[in-house]
Parts: C-alpha cells; sequence; structure tokens
C-alpha cells in the first residue's frame, strides 16, 4: 500500500476519523456531527480506492473530483466540532488538507495534459 501515497494517506486518515468519532460517540459528547465526520472522512479512501478500477481517463477524473469533495467536506466538519470546543488534533487538520491539496495537485496535472 505504501507506494501509493494517496491511497495509503486516505487509509491511515480513515483509521484516525474513526478513532476520533469512537471518542466522541463513547463519551457521550457528540453523534450527529461526528456521524457526519465518518462518513465524509472514510469515503474519502473508499473514492481513491474506486479510482484505481475505472475504465477511463474521465471516469478516473471523476472519481478524484468525489474524494475532493470528500475530503473538503470532511475538514469543515472538523472544523465546525473544533468550532464547538470537542478538541480535535492539529495533526489531523494537517493531513486533511494534506490530502486535498495532494487530489488536487494530481486532478490539475491531469486536466492540464
Amino acid at each position: 500500500m505504501k507506494n501509493n501515497i494517496l491511497k495509503f494517506k486516505t487509509f491511515e486518515f480513515a483509521k484516525s476519523i474513526i478513532s476520533i468519532c469512537k471518542e466522541f460517540q463513547d463519551s457521550k459528547r457528540e453523534y450527529i456531527l461526528t456521524n457526519q465526520l465518518l462518513k465524509s472522512g472514510t469515503s474519502v479512501g473508499a473514492m481513491v480506492r474506486e479510482a484505481q478500477h475505472v475504465e477511463s481517463k474521465a471516469d478516473f477524473i471523476h472519481k478524484l473530483n468525489i474524494a475532493q469533495k470528500e475530503i473538503n467536506e470532511t475538514i469543515y466538519w472538523l472544523e465546525l466540532l473544533n468550532s464547538i470546543h470537542l478538541y480535535i488534533e492539529p495533526t489531523v487538520f494537517a493531513e486533511a488538507k494534506s490530502i486535498y491539496y495532494l487530489i488536487t495537485r494530481i486532478l490539475k496535472t491531469l486536466k492540464d495534459k
């Protein structure tokens, strides 16, 4: 898995998101928002995996566009949870932004070709 950095990063990120959501839900501090975070945060990697088995370049770009939207939504939920004083580690924000920028660079390169 390590030879595909995006696949690796999104898988590890999904594990972090699962841990955050489990912690908040176990402590009964939040459920509705963390459920949204869980959905978007884990779907990024799922879309990256789907992109590996597409039938065309256009389909690949489409899957990565969806992954980009999902990571952007995830950043929103992280910011919202943080704004209501549910602490999110800065490293999680940094990793989410790193994934967003990586996907954006890949899409830009593909679209420029």
